[in-house]
């Protein structure tokens, strides 16, 4: 249970403004915009991620295009 007399309790759940659940995973959405996507149970297919600032559409094409192997790798320098 939260306290609200505590300030760093409450701090750290308004940053939370939606959760979708969508394909076994979790999309937090984050206070600025971004997303933070997470499995909701073991085993970990993915491991969980940040998004940049993106609309929902896009944080699930991401997620799909990881499920799928199509992600993109950046090469080393």
């Amino acid at each position: 249970m939260v306290d609200p007399s505590i300030p760093n309790q409450m701090s750290g759940l308004s940053q939370v403004i939606s959760i979708i659940h969508y394909k076994g995973f979790l999309l937090i959405e984050q206070k600025n915009k971004s997303w933070l996507i997470r499995p909701e149970h073991s085993p970990l297919l993915i491991l969980p991620f940040r998004t940049d600032i993106c609309s929902l559409g896009e944080a699930k094409k991401l997620l799909d295009d990881k499920l799928s192997g199509k992600a993109k790798i950046p090469k080393a320098a």
